[in-house]
């Protein structure tokens, strides 16, 4: 029930923070670790701190949500149901495989991420194209989706140990929804930008 109620929060902040004119500081005061730093904490502050940390997600991802409403607002709607789905899929069947088959990934994956910090900062210091950019989101993108099945198996590993901290166990679900939603959206608003471009010049 929290990782919908993360979403509720993240999606209600995006559109409140675009449409309120809300200082772009405030989606700097953002923190994915905010509710796990506060351990000794009782259940209902940090989960508290957890929607606090889905609404300071949810300002910074307002630019593009915002972006995308003004080109076409149904890519937005299509681009959250395959999100969804693609959560789904992926979660279900780490819930349904071996214990432990995936989580030997966990560590390629961190390289992985390691290796997209590389390029971004390589891409700001030398520049970089629009091809670059969209290597670096198809590959974000495939990493991520790696992680909703390595997240979801190394939860339920953590659950049979003991460990049944669901508030940090959420956050780490909805850390990886956010940025594979994200991804997904600039992929399908570049593909809807091409067509548009497309029907401009056939016209033309």
């Amino acid at each position: 029930m929290l990782c919908p109620g993360c979403l509720c929060f993240w999606g209600l902040s995006s559109y409140l923070m675009e449409h309120w004119g809300l200082p772009h500081i405030i989606r700097m005061l953002r923190n994915h670790d905010l509710a796990p730093l506060y351990p000794s904490l009782s259940g209902s502050k940090r989960v508290s701190l957890l929607m606090a940390s889905a609404v300071f997600e949810g300002a910074s991802v307002g630019p593009l949500i915002d972006l995308a409403i003004q080109i076409d607002p149904s890519v937005l709607v299509a681009a959250f149901v395959g999100t969804a789905i693609a959560f789904a899929c992926f979660s279900g069947a780490a819930m349904l495989a071996k214990r432990r088959e995936y989580l030997y990934l966990g560590g390629l994956l961190s390289s992985a991420v390691s290796m997209l910090l590389w390029l971004h900062l390589a891409s700001s210091i030398f520049g970089g194209s629009a091809a670059f950019f969209m290597f670096e989101i198809y590959f974000g993108l495939l990493v991520f989706v790696g992680y909703m099945v390595v997240d979801t198996q190394d939860i339920i590993e953590k659950a049979h140990l003991g460990d049944l901290d669901y508030v940090k166990h959420a956050l780490t679900l909805f850390t990886d929804f956010v940025a594979v939603f994200v991804r997904i959206l600039i992929i399908m608003l570049k593909n809807s930008a091409e067509k548009s471009e497309k029907k401009k010049k056939r016209r033309d």
